[in-house]
C-alpha cells in the first residue's frame, strides 16, 4: 500500500540534506518560512555567544532550530542524552560538554548529509562521549529504558506521525526520565488549514501541533507533568515553545 506521507518525508529529507551541504560549503541555513534567508526566530542566533564560540563553525552554521533545548533540559554530569533530529550536531556537542566524560550524548537523524556533517563536527570538537545514529524519530534505534533525557530542536513538528514519536520517546526513556524540547506550537484556535497558510511543512509551520494537541499527545503516550511555555512568536499565532514532561517512575514500560 502506498504511504501517503512518503512524499512529504522525502521533501523534508531533501530540504535538510541541502541545508547540510550549504553549511559544509561555508554558508548558513535555518528553518523557518524562508529556506535560504536567515530568520532571527530560528538558528544559531538563539544560542549564547560563548556556546557558539566553543563549537566548530560548521555546527553553528547548520543550526536549524527554533530554540536552545540544552539550556532548558537541566542536564547533569553522567546522564545519557538523546537529541531527536540532531542535524549538524550543535545540541549533541553542547550536551556532551554538560554531561561530561561519564555521560553520553546520542544524536539521531535520517539524513545522510547531516550525519556526515555531524561526524566531522564531532571530530573537530574532539568529543569522545558522542554517538550519531541514522534512523527515524518514529522508530528510535535504541533499547528501551536507556536514556535519561531527550532533547529536540524544532524537529517533532516535521514528523508525519507524532503519536509514534511520543510513544518512542517514552519507550527509550528510563523510568523517571524527562524531555526538554524546543518546538513550534500553534494557538489552539488555529485550524490545520490556518497553520498551513502561515508557512509550509518543511519551514516548521504547517505541521505544528496546537498547545492542546501537544499536551494530549504526550499524556496519551504516558507522560506526566507536561509543561508547554511559549518563548517567542515565529508567525501569526505560531510560537517557539519549551516543552517539558516526565516519564513516571512506575507503570510505564
Amino acid at each position: 500500500m502506498t504511504d501517503p506521507n512518503a512524499d512529504l518525508r522525502e521533501t523534508v529529507r531533501m530540504r535538510y540534506a541541502a541545508a547540510a551541504v550549504q553549511a559544509t560549503e561555508g554558508g548558513t541555513a535555518c528553518c523557518g518560512p524562508e529556506s535560504v534567508e536567515i530568520d532571527d526566530n530560528f538558528g544559531a542566533t538563539l544560542y549564547a555567544a560563548d556556546e557558539r564560540d566553543a563549537l566548530p563553525a560548521e555546527a553553528v552554521a547548520a543550526a536549524l532550530g527554533c530554540g536552545n533545548p540544552t539550556a532548558v533540559a537541566d542536564l547533569h554530569e553522567g546522564e545519557r542524552v538523546l537529541d531527536l533530529g540532531s542535524g549538524g550536531g550543535i545540541d549533541v556537542l553542547l550536551s556532551a560538554r554538560r554531561v561530561g566524560p561519564t555521560g553520553k550524548a546520542y544524536g539521531l537523524d535520517m539524513t545522510e548529509e547531516m550525519l556526515a556533517l555531524a561526524l566531522r563536527n564531532q571530530q573537530k570538537a574532539g568529543a569522545t562521549n558522542v554517538e550519531f545514529l541514522k534512523g527515524a524519530i518514529e522508530a528510535i534505534p535504541l533499547p528501551a529504558n536507556t536514556i535519561d533525557v531527550i532533547i529536540s530542536n524544532c524537529v517533532i513538528n516535521l514528523s508525519t506521525d507524532k503519536s509514534a514519536v511520543f510513544a518512542e520517546m517514552i519507550r527509550v526513556l528510563k523510568p523517571g526520565g524527562r524531555i526538554g524540547i524546543s518546538d513550534v506550537v500553534a494557538d489552539d484556535l488555529l485550524t490545520p488549514d490556518q497553520r498551513a497558510e502561515r508557512g509550509d511543512y518543511v519551514g516548521c509551520i504547517a505541521g505544528a501541533l496546537s498547545f492542546a494537541e501537544y499536551r494530549q499527545g504526550l499524556e496519551a503516550a504516558g507522560f506526566t507533568d507536561v509543561e508547554l511555555r511559549p518563548t517567542h512568536t515565529v508567525a501569526d499565532g505560531m510560537h517557539s515553545a519549551i516543552v517539558r514532561a516526565n516519564k513516571p517512575t512506575t507503570g510505564v514500560s
